[in-house]
Parts: structure tokens; sequence; C-alpha cells
């Protein structure tokens, strides 16, 4: 299996790189991360970029994309890629998506995931909510586009790790990908 895993510019932007380093070594990955991403990694990080750093480099079976060639193999149709998750997703990368504007790699790896009828799973992560953005979130869920915001289960447990390994496990679970997390009983 071949997966994309796109973090655009939101807040939360180290949870896309923990569900990357969640997904099993034997996935090819490929991973495209935003400019808004690397500020946002940088401004919610404290500090933390070494350790980011780290963790991608530890990542086994990752390519890393510029996000500003679009002549990388995931800007084509014919690359064979089963799924994409942009985790998180940013308003305005959802509403580029909407729109088919496709001006840097990530938003043309997600064009070629709807034209090609492959599966793309959104993490929208702002609130509250305009109507602009639900109408997004509508056009785009209509056009198969699975909408999976990081909603929080309470029953995850208590701390921040073991609600992020709910979400990670709950977007694994859709993208079917193998995930050990503890689910509803």
């Amino acid at each position: 299996m071949r997966l994309i895993v796109g973090i655009s510019g939101a807040s939360g932007a180290q949870l896309g790189i923990k569900f990357l380093a969640s997904i099993p070594q034997e996935i090819e990955k490929y991973c495209i991360i935003s400019k808004g991403a690397q500020k946002t990694l940088e401004e919610e990080g404290t500090g933390e970029e070494e350790k980011i750093n780290s963790i991608l480099q530890n990542i086994k079976n990752l390519r890393l994309l510029d996000n500003e060639n679009l002549g990388e193999c995931v800007a084509s149709g014919s690359f064979m890629c089963e799924a994409m998750a942009v985790i998180p997703c940013s308003q305005n990368t959802l509403a580029k998506i909407a729109c088919g504007i496709c001006d840097n790699l990530l938003l043309r790896a997600a064009s070629v995931m709807l034209k090609e009828n492959r599966k793309l799973l959104l993490a929208p992560r702002e609130m509250p909510l305009s109507a602009i953005v639900l109408e997004n979130m509508l056009k785009l869920s209509r056009l198969g586009v699975i909408i999976a915001p990081p909603i929080l289960g309470y029953y995850a447990g208590n701390c921040t790790e073991d609600i992020e390994n709910l979400l990670i496990g709950k977007w694994c679970d859709i993208l079917k990908i193998p995930y050990d997390y503890p689910r509803w009983h």
C-alpha cells in the first residue's frame, strides 16, 4: 500500500507527524509538509524542531516531498496510491481543494486523488465553522472525500497522548490501516 500524508498549516500540525509515525513500516509513505505547517510546528513546538526532525528521519519507508515541486510522483494520476490524508487540514487548504486549486504539491496530490476516485481524508482543525467552511465540507463530502476532524473521544483516556492515540486509530480505521488502540467496549 502507498499512502500520502499532507500536513497543512492548521494548529496541531504535530498531530500529522504523530499520525505519520504511527503508520506501519511496510506501507510506503509520501509526506508533504506545507510552509504553513512548518511555521506552525515551529510556533507550537516550543523548541521541539530537533525532535520532529528526528521522528521524521526514523520513519521507515518514508519519502519527504517538496511542496513547491509539482513534478513529484504524487502529482500524476498514473502514480498508483491508495489513499491520502491531510492532517491537519487548514481551512485555506480545504477551500482550495473544494475549488480545484492546485498551486502546490499538496493540493495537486489531493486533486489527483479526487479525479482518480481514490480515498481522500481531510481532518479540518479550526472552529467555529463558518457557513462557507461547512459548504466546502459538504461539497467535498458529496465528491466522496472523507471529512474526519479531530473530535475528541472522552472515553479515550485522561491525557493528551490517549486522545491523540484514539484520533490516529480512527483515521487508520477509515483508511483500512492496521492500528491497535483502545476502542469503545
